[in-house]
């Protein structure tokens, strides 16, 4: 994955993130308003080792046992032998064991002070059982533990030197830590779950993805239209729309491909079914025949026809007719519009649709229709489905691939690909549909309005003028 791949991660997923990163703060907030609040009071240990003499090497040596001493002190602080006392001297209602949890005592390296820590519930017990335990260790370690036999007084001592105050506020829970950090954690899911869904998801969002794919090259992107079932031929419905001019940037890609092949066949294709190939084919032969030239839409789909109900022509007798000899081919061509746009309908639908579209008889329909069209498009059934698309793709100069952004998978797209590839047919290059008007995987006719001049329109209509003209002399 290369940096645009995360750039694109994180537009088409900021949502999740920040809603991730949301949902690990708030939560943390709510840990941390459900936590009980503990406070936490320390008292400062100075120990001393007296010497019967006042020398300098008497007076280091005491200073050098103390050290010594502390480390060991540091443990005798959360004993039994001192914790009990302490329950003794302020009435706890509890155990050594359990008081030694809240317990906690250090010394820095080389020093003789010894710092102890004290939790609880209640700030002022806190500041209590911190200055008890502190008396209390005192006492037992120069008057048990480091107590000479005899009568003679201890050599060690241990003096309070800063007594615990009552805490101010709680040391537990640190609301702004715990949120900072649910932040971060939630952040970290959401980038996590956001990269996961990118590596699982293999359907095609872009034209990047088309790219990653294959090889073929992208002639065109057409964007998403939710009422395109309702306004399929959206060239002739609405010249002026965006999705209308992507059609005729297609159409532009088109006119470079295969320049010097002696016709201009194609079949229209996909991967699978509802990625649109029907209506972006008849839109794609509308834009074409505005141009002038002589353009015919062969609905090649013998299973599920739809060239005839899109295009509002009758549909009973077409190419079916004509393979098994019934009709003659100029019968059943039918003319759309006043351009030289003509619709060569499926006709009935057959029981053997395969046999009818690799025979001999629609090698020579085709070819009597590029011998009499500037372009021919046949609409063909899905390529992973049936193998009719494959083998129309034989007598023509190669086929167009549809995917639809959002719907096509990239392995569906890949292996309709190789199976081209196996039967020696050419693949001229993929039209991307369904593509988002918005967002990371937004195509850029989305982006403004085209509206054509009036000295355009006039131009049209003048085109349209000239072809009647022209069907009066092919007439």
């Amino acid at each position: 994955m290369e940096l645009r791949d995360y750039l694109r991660i994180l537009h088409r997923n900021w949502i999740l993130i920040l809603a991730m990163t949301i949902l690990g703060g708030a939560g943390a907030f709510g840990y941390s308003l459900l936590q009980t609040p503990t406070y936490e009071a320390s008292s400062q240990l100075y120990v001393s080792v007296r010497s019967d003499s006042s020398g300098i090497s008497e007076l280091a040596q005491g200073t050098s046992f103390a050290r010594q001493a502390v480390v060991s002190f540091v443990d005798v602080v959360d004993s039994a032998v001192v914790l009990d006392r302490v329950i003794d001297d302020l009435d706890l209602d509890t155990t050594a064991q359990k008081l030694a949890g809240s317990i906690s005592a250090s010394s820095p390296q080389n020093s003789v002070i010894i710092t102890i820590r004290a939790t609880a519930a209640d700030a002022d017990m806190a500041a209590a059982i911190a200055n008890s335990v502190g008396t209390n260790f005192a006492d037992v370690v120069v008057n048990r533990l480091e107590k000479p036999e005899g009568e003679a007084a201890s050599l060690v001592r241990v003096e309070t030197i800063a007594p615990a105050l009552v805490p101010t506020s709680p040391s537990s829970p640190h609301t702004p830590l715990n949120v900072a950090l649910g932040l971060i954690v939630g952040l970290a899911a959401g980038l996590g779950i956001a990269v996961l869904r990118s590596v699982l998801d293999t359907r095609i969002h872009s034209l990047h993805d088309i790219e990653a794919a294959t090889e073929a090259p992208v002639l065109g992107g057409i964007a998403l239209d939710p009422d395109a079932k309702k306004r399929p031929l959206i060239v002739h419905a609405d010249p002026r729309n965006p999705r209308a001019e992507s059609f005729r940037s297609l159409r532009t890609n088109l006119q470079f491909v295969d320049v010097d092949g002696a016709s201009r066949s194609f079949v229209v294709s996909s991967a699978g079914p509802g990625e649109g190939k029907s209506t972006t084919t008849a839109n794609l032969a509308i834009a074409l025949a505005e141009t002038g030239a002589r353009v015919v839409l062969v609905d090649g789909d013998l299973r599920l026809p739809r060239v005839a109900d899109y295009m509002g022509v009758e549909g009973g007798v077409g190419l079916t007719d004509v393979l098994i000899g019934r009709a003659e081919l100029v019968d059943v061509l039918q003319q759309w519009g006043t351009g030289k746009l003509f619709v060569l309908p499926s006709g009935r639908t057959p029981p053997n649709p395969s046999e009818l579209l690799g025979s001999q008889a629609m090698q020579r329909t085709l070819a009597a229709l590029s011998d009499a069209f500037d372009y021919v498009l046949v609409d063909a059934p899905p390529l992973l489905l049936v193998t009719d698309a494959a083998v129309i793709s034989r007598f023509t100069s190669g086929v167009l691939m549809v995917a639809a952004s959002g719907t096509t998978k990239k392995p569906q797209l890949t292996a309709a690909v190789e199976k081209l590839q196996a039967i020696g047919s050419r693949l001229f290059g993929v039209i991307v549909t369904m593509l988002p008007s918005k967002g990371p995987d937004s195509y850029g006719y989305g982006a403004y309005s085209y509206s054509a001049p009036e000295e355009a329109t006039s131009s049209r209509g003048g085109g349209e003028r000239r072809s009647r003209r022209d069907r009066t002399d092919e007439k």
